[in-house]
């Protein structure tokens, strides 16, 4: 049984700081150089599609919610 909800908006934009955090280590480890501007879309890019993830799930899951049926006796129970 999973303890939360999953919430994919939050796993895109974990995933693009991880990436912006791998691409500074790298920059400070020298194994690559990295200006420091080019972590400025992906952070943001990566902030703007976990935005955008989470509203089509949010209205996914309204959008499951409201065509339950009204006598169904798990139609208000919360998801």
């Amino acid at each position: 049984m999973l303890r939360h909800e999953f919430q994919p908006g939050r796993l895109v934009a974990g995933v693009f700081l991880m990436l912006a955090g791998v691409l500074y280590a790298g920059d400070a480890g020298g194994l690559w150089e990295t200006p420091w501007f080019a972590l400025v879309p992906v952070v943001t890019g990566g902030l703007c599609l976990a935005g955008a993830v989470g509203v089509v799930a949010a209205h996914r899951r309204r959008g499951a919610r409201s065509a339950a049926k009204p006598d169904d006796p798990r139609a208000d129970l919360p998801r």
